[in-house]
C-alpha cells in the first residue's frame, strides 16, 4: 500500500509557535519484547531533505534498514541512543524505563533540544521537556522516522549478538526475533527458563509453571518518582 513520505511539518510548527531552534525526534524500540533492553533514539535533522526511502522502520525490510541506518547516522545533525536494561524495566515499569532511556538518549545530544517530537499519543517524558506527541510520528515526521530506523537497527544488532549461533543463548533465536515472543523463543523459554536478558516482571511467566518462582514484583521509590516525572535526586 502506498504511503506518504515523512515531512518537516511538525518541526516547522514547533519552530513557529514556540521559537524552538533545535527540535529532536524521539522513538523507541523493544517495548513489547520479552528479552533485551528498551532502546530510544533522539535524532536532530534540521530541515534538510532526508535520504530516499526514509519512513517508519517497521515499513522497511531488514536489509533496507541495515543499508539506511549508517546513511542516516551520517546525515543527521546529531543523534543519541539511550537504553533501559531488563533489570531497570523490572524495577521501574515500562513507562518509567522509557523515560529513563529517552533522557539518556537526549543527554547524548551535543545540544539540549528546545522541543521534542515524541512518537505515539502518550508523553512518557514529561516536565521539564517541551514535548509534542504525534501518533504515527515515525511515518509522518522526518526526525522521528530517522530515530526509529537508527534505534531499530542498533537494538536488532545487540540482540543478534546475544543470539549468535555459537553463543550461550542460541536456542532462543534472538537473531531472528530480537527478543519478541516468536514460537522458537517461547519453546526455549518453556524448556530452559529465562536468561539474564529476560524481563522477569512480565506476565509471560504466569504461563510457565516451572519458572513462575522467578517472577519479580515491582515496587520502588525510584519507580514511583519516575512514573510521576520526578527524579528524587537520582543521577540519570
Amino acid at each position: 500500500m502506498p504511503y506518504e513520505p515523512p515531512t518537516h511539518t511538525v518541526e516547522r510548527s514547533l519552530r513557529a509557535t514556540t521559537g524552538a531552534r533545535t527540535v529532536a525526534g524521539v522513538d523507541e524500540v523493544g517495548r513489547g519484547a520479552w528479552a533485551g533492553p528498551v532502546t530510544v533514539c533522539a535524532a536532530v535533522t534540521g530541515l534538510r531533505r532526508p535520504p530516499e526511502g526514509l519512513t517508519d522502520s517497521k515499513l522497511i525490510t531488514p536489509r533496507r534498514r541495515a543499508e539506511l541506518a549508517p546513511v542516516l547516522r551520517d546525515w543527521v545533525t546529531a543523534y543519541g541512543l539511550g537504553h533501559a536494561s531488563p533489570e531497570e524495566i523490572d524495577e521501574l515499569g515500562m513507562t518509567a524505563a522509557l523515560r529513563l532511556a529517552a533522557v539518556r538518549a537526549l543527554d547524548e545530544l551535543p545540544v539540549r533540544p528546545d522541543a521534542v517530537i515524541l512518537d505515539g499519543k502518550h508523553d512518557y517524558l514529561g516536565s521539564p521537556w517541551r514535548v509534542r506527541t504525534v501518533i504515527k510520528g515515525d511515518q509522518s515526521c522526518i526526525a522521528v522516522a530517522a530515530a526509529s530506523v537508527i534505534a531499530k537497527v542498533y537494538r536488532d544488532t545487540v540482540m543478534a549478538e546475544l543470539g549468535a549461533d555459537t553463543g550461550e543463548f542460541e536456542e532462543f533465536a534472538f537473531r531472528a526475533n530480537a527478543g519478541y515472543p516468536s514460537p522458537t523463543h517461547q519453546a526455549a523459554l518453556e524448556r530452559l527458563g529465562p536468561t539474564p536478558h529476560h524481563r522477569l516482571s512480565w506476565s509471560y511467566l504466569d504461563a510457565l509453571p516451572r519458572w513462575q518462582h522467578l517472577k519479580k514484583v515491582r515496587f520502588s521509590a525510584k519507580a514511583a518518582a519516575l512514573e510521576s516525572g520526578g527524579q528524587l535526586g537520582f543521577d540519570f
